[in-house]
Order: C-alpha cells, then sequence, then structure tokens
C-alpha cells in the first residue's frame, strides 16, 4: 500500500492537524516525519480544542497505528505532558503509539542555547521558538547528538554530561552560563518515562507495515516556505518540511509516495522573523488576526496576516509534487467585499515575474493583486458544500485555475464537521 504526505504549503500553521483528523480514519498509520515541539497542530471537536506538539495527529483513534519518525527532534519533558494531558482527556495511547530509536534528542542545554545564540543575534533574529529545534538538529548533522535509543544504554548519564560539557563551552564563547540544573531533574525523570513507551526501529515497523498492506499518512510540521533547503533562508527551521522529508524522516523510499496532500489557509500568515510579501500592516490585518484568532499555538506570538499568494503556493506546489490542496479558514475572510490575491511580483527594474526569487530579492518585491468579490456569508453555518456561495465557489475555481491543481476540501470552520469535501 502506498503512503500519502500530508505538508504544509505556506510558512506553517496552515491547519494540517486538523486535516490529518479528518483524513485518519481512512488511515491504518500516521507517521510524523520531522521538527519537534515547535510545532503546534490544533484540533477541534466535540467542542474541544487540542493542541498536538510531537504526538501524531491520529493519536485520537484507537485504531491507527502512530509513529513518531526518525526525523523528529524530540523533548523528553514536553513529551511527557503532552502524553498526560491526552490521559486525563481519556485517550489511550499505550498501544499505538511508537518512538523511533533514531529520534534526536532535545536536551536542557540546547533550549538554553537556542536562546543564547537567538539573543546574540541582536537585531537579526531569526524568529526561533526557542525549543532548542535548532542547536539539536546542529548536534545531528555534527554527528555529536543523542538519540532516543541512548537512553537505554547504561552509560546514558556519561553520555549527556558529555553533550553539556560541549555546549557550556559554546555559551562561554558567548560569555553566558547554561543554567541548567534547575531543569535537569525534570528531564531525568522525563526520560525514564520516556523508557517505558514502545521504543523501536521505526523504519522497519512501517515497511513492515506496507508489506502487509497497510497505508500510511505521514504528517510534516511547520510548512514548505520554512524548508531549510527551499525556504526563505536564513528565516526557516532546522528540517526538510516538504515531501522528501518524509522519505528520509521515516526511512521509507520514494517509490511508496502516492498522493500528496498540500495544506494552504484562504490568505497567509507568518510566525518570527522574515519576509513576507503580502503581509498587511493596516486594520485589514489586524481584521485577519482577530477572525483568525492568529496567535501561535505553541508560543502564543500574534502571527503576521496578509492576502494569499500565489507565487509562492505555486513554488511549494512544485517542490512537493502536489496532487490536490486543501484549503483552509476560508471562514475568515466572510466579512470582507473585496478579496485580493497576489498573482505576481513586481520587479524593481518594473518588470513582473510569477516566480519566488531568493530571500535577498524577495524583499524588494511588491506583489501584484487581483481582486474577486467577497461572499458576505457566515460559512460556519453551512454544511453541504452546494450551499457554498458563489463567490466564495468562484475564488476556489480561480485559486485552481491558476495553480493548476484540484482543491480537494474547503475548511469553515475549526471543528471536524466544518470540512467541505468539494465535488
Amino acid at each position: 500500500m502506498p503512503v500519502d504526505v500530508l505538508v504544509g504549503l505556506q510558512w506553517g500553521d496552515e491547519g494540517k492537524g486538523k486535516i490529518v483528523d479528518v483524513l485518519a480514519p481512512t488511515y491504518d498509520v500516521v507517521a510524523r516525519f520531522q521538527g519537534g515541539p515547535n510545532a503546534g497542530h490544533t484540533l477541534t471537536f466535540d467542542g474541544i480544542k487540542h493542541v498536538l506538539h510531537q504526538v501524531p495527529s491520529g493519536i485520537f483513534h484507537p485504531h491507527i497505528i502512530n509513529v513518531v519518525g526518525n526525523g523528529v527532534v524530540l523533548d523528553p519533558v514536553v513529551f511527557r505532558q503532552e502524553l498526560k494531558k491526552l490521559t486525563d482527556r481519556g485517550v489511550n495511547w499505550g498501544q499505538n503509539l511508537y518512538v523511533s530509536r533514531k529520534a534526536q534528542l532535545i536536551l536542557p542545554s540546547h533550549r538554553a542555547l537556542d536562546r543564547i545564540n537567538e539573543e546574540a543575534r541582536g537585531g537579526s533574529k531569526i524568529g526561533s521558538t526557542l525549543k532548542g529545534i535548532g542547536p539539536t538538529y546542529q548536534d545531528k548533522i555534527g554527528r555529536t547528538g543523542l538519540r532516543v535509543g541512548d537512553i537505554l544504554l547504561s552509560d546514558f548519564r556519561e553520555r549527556y554530561q558529555e553533550a553539556v560539557a560541549r555546549h557550556a563551552t559554546i555559551a562561554e564563547f558567548h560569555g553566558r552560563g547554561l543554567e541548567i540544573e534547575e531543569f535537569e531533574a525534570d528531564f531525568f525523570s522525563a526520560v525514564e518515562f520516556l523508557r517505558t513507551l514502545q521504543l523501536t526501529d521505526t523504519e522497519y515497523l512501517l515497511n513492515d507495515l506496507l508489506r502487509q498492506g497497510k497505508n500510511v499518512l505521514a504528517e510534516g510540521a511547520q510548512g514548505s516556505m520554512l524548508d531549510i533547503d527551499f525556504g526563505t533562508y536564513p528565516y526557516v527551521t532546522s528540517s526538510s518540511t516538504i515531501v522528501a522529508g518524509a522519505c528520509t524522516g521515516l526511512g521509507i523510499a520514494p517509490r511508496h509516495i502516492n498522493k500528496v496532500y498540500g495544506i494552504s489557509k484562504a490568505y497567509c500568515t507568518r510566525v518570527g522573523s522574515g519576509p513576507f510579501p503580502t503581509e498587511l500592516h493596516d486594520g485589514v490585518g489586524e481584521q485577519i488576526r482577530t477572525a483568525g484568532r492568529e496567535f501561535g499555538a505553541t508560543t502564543g506570538r500574534p502571527r503576521r496576516c496578509g492576502w494569499i499568494d500565489l507565487p509562492a503556493l505555486r513554488y511549494s506546489i512544485m517542490l512537493n509534487g502536489v496532487t490536490e490542496i486543501h484549503l483552509m479558514k476560508a471562514d475568515v475572510l466572510d466579512e470582507f467585499d473585496e478579496i485580493r490575491v497576489c498573482t505576481h511580483y513586481e520587479l524593481p527594474n518594473g518588470e513582473k515575474t510569477d516566480h519566488l526569487p531568493d530571500y535577498g530579492d524577495l524583499e524588494k518585491l511588491t506583489p501584484v493583486y487581483q481582486s474577486l468579490p467577497g461572499w458576505r456569508t457566515n460559512l460556519q453555518e453551512i454544511t453541504d458544500p452546494q450551499a457554498l456561495p458563489q463567490q466564495l465557489k468562484d475564488y476556489v475555481h480561480f485559486l485552481e485555475q491558476r495553480l493548476e491543481v484540484p482543491i480537494s476540501i474547503v475548511s469553515v470552520g475549526p471543528d471536524r464537521v466544518s470540512t467541505l469535501h468539494m465535488a
């Protein structure tokens, strides 16, 4: 059976968690392939909001196997907290959650380094979530990191102390100390908890399941425009957020990839620093932020808001080989008389392009907009896609024509039931 992959097409926060939750019942396995506790997947059902950070979004379905892949960086403290909240809400995750022994561990010293590094940047901050993600991936690439499987070794404490000593040297370079002593007891307690979970070589698990005819949904975090190679570098995350990352982050061959679900909001948002061509600094941007409750699920930071950006979307679609688009949060635009769409960029020399330039040129662009009529309808009351206002149908059709990919789902509210499958 195939592996279908779900990726964000913008700068993250597109609503991937909700879509995984909606699609999950048709899959045997949901596997997370990259990122760490810097992700915040929000799911709402039965009137209750659930925010997942490291646990795959299929965890609410008892029949689904949930896998934390080797491409993930795992914070044991956050992971334990997250699983405790699930237990308190009656979710029995004990039998269907597996964690890769090859996933990297986030140490307290990684979090300290993250803050020290970000503060050292002064006015050119990346906008890190300060969860230790970057320093952990740095250690992974530098071949000095600790992995989940290492907690099962008798000399894990010694390995930990060696890692902390290396990190202390880096901190000293900035004239700082790590100051992590108060966090270490909680960390080692969480490590003891982690040892009780199903830690395994998940690449074997996943490939065995595929041979058995099981189908897999691979779940990414962040968005394609934050990819370490193809995003708006250096204002990106530290992992591969595109479809290619699913292969390396889960240990599956490219030949298994089938459908690619690309998730996009009906507008754009971004958290942290970096270029954002269609960002709105006026009352319209604030109206979108308020209506969409655009505050980070992980950090609580207000998100920067703007109109939808088709050159950036086409770029992400190309990189991922997207086969269908799921358009999220269309209801946020309910009150607008006019919906604007960035179709091209104007370069400093006056030429127009529909290609996404590199970061250095991206800040010098002027977005070129086309206006479409708004729908002025409360979409959250609609449960039949045929009942959608014609203006929204026209908006969807316009996007499909420009992006050359069908839009198969339109989300008109936060709840599971507000997910309309288009004909």
